[in-house]
């Protein structure tokens, strides 16, 4: 299948949607991941059957979708919130009311859940891509998202790569440096460069569609007393992914109805990972970001360890959920070992709606 651009205004924003299949066919919603858009998912679309109704959406400050602003402070529920109010629109899915197969890549990951805690009978399973930890991206540093320091230093906005968000924002398609977006496409949003083939500019174009600025990628960070001495602000998309704001481990857990969940990943994932070359007491760890405190005040954020605890919880409330790894992936699973990801999906499609 090939996909179709729609613009439609819910949750008071314009949304940029693409849609495949018929109206009625089996809804499938698909939630691209931090730099990206709904076209990330193109290369995946084109492989599934025309059976299914996919709906895929450009998140606020992405794609074409509005520019609006991302309040940090509700975590990932602006996200979630406009993803919602998608599911009402007939237009989209051929009927209100309807219960997709909800897929999330990487921060992705973290809207889907969101969605299925605000809105549990609006899903009616749930695939999670590389997700994002349910404490959070860095600054925990147990199982069970014990904060690190008091203010979550080392996560957020200031974070991020100055240089990388300047060439972001300038638009730069260049490879002459580790921090274009190019480079970073290739190094790690996948294992092996050679798995974004004939589609890696349309890829990058999704990268580069991201809004830069305060109110969007990165966002506004805060100083800390604590290494390496800056903390989330209230704005902005990786505020909204730092665990000040997105912990909803317990409210996953306590779910009512338990839609079957599919978690798959990379074991070469090196953003999403116990050793995320994003975590910054990681690279701490290797002595890439001077001052370090050490392991055992400031160790990596065991991020897969978590993920795995929380839908452990999730399956002895009465849910289930199942882990699937694959050798020699990275972090975009459905781009790198497609008829494994696609497998998945059409076993979630086959779920009885309740």
């Amino acid at each position: 299948m090939e996909t179709e651009q729609r613009t439609v205004t819910a949750n008071g924003i314009t949304q940029a949607v693409r849609v495949a299949g018929p109206p009625d066919g089996t809804p499938v919603l698909l939630i691209h991941g931090n730099c990206s858009s709904a076209l990330f998912w193109e290369p995946l679309v084109r492989r599934l059957p025309p059976t299914l109704r996919v709906v895929a959406p450009d998140l606020r400050g992405y794609g074409d979708s509005a520019t609006a602003p991302v309040n940090a402070t509700r975590g990932l529920r602006d996200f979630a919130d406009d993803v919602a109010a998608l599911l009402d629109d007939p237009t989209l899915f051929g009927a209100s009311n309807v219960r997709p197969v909800v897929v999330g890549h990487s921060l992705g990951g973290g809207v889907a859940m969101q969605l299925l805690v605000d809105h549990p009978h609006r899903v009616n399973a749930l695939l999670l891509a590389a997700p994002v930890s349910p404490y959070g991206f860095g600054g925990t540093h147990d199982l069970t998202g014990t904060p690190t320091t008091p203010d979550f230093a080392g996560t957020g906005a200031g974070t991020a790569n100055p240089d990388f968000v300047a060439r972001l924002a300038a638009g730069d398609r260049s490879a002459d440096t580790p921090a274009s977006p190019r480079a970073v496409l290739r190094a790690t949003y996948v294992a092996d460069p050679a798995s974004l083939g004939t589609d890696e500019d349309l890829l990058l174009d999704t990268v580069l569609s991201t809004a830069t600025g305060d109110d969007n990628y990165p966002g506004t960070a805060v100083p800390s007393e604590n290494w390496p001495g800056t903390a989330p602000g209230e704005r902005g998309v990786l505020n909204a992914l730092a665990p000040t704001h997105f912990r909803l481990a317990d409210e996953l857990v306590a779910v009512a109805g338990k839609p079957p969940v599919a978690w798959v990943r990379g074991d070469a994932d090196v953003i999403v990972s116990d050793t995320s070359l994003f975590d910054l007491a990681y690279l701490g760890s290797l002595g890439l970001v001077p001052g370090w405190p050490g392991a055992e005040s400031c160790p990596p954020q065991p991020m897969i360890g978590q993920t795995r605890a929380v839908l452990e919880r999730y399956a002895a409330a009465g849910g289930a959920y199942h882990e699937v790894v694959l050798p020699g992936c990275g972090h975009s699973p459905h781009l790198e070992r497609p008829a494994e990801f696609v497998a998945e999906l059409l076993a979630l499609t086959t779920v009885p709606v309740p």
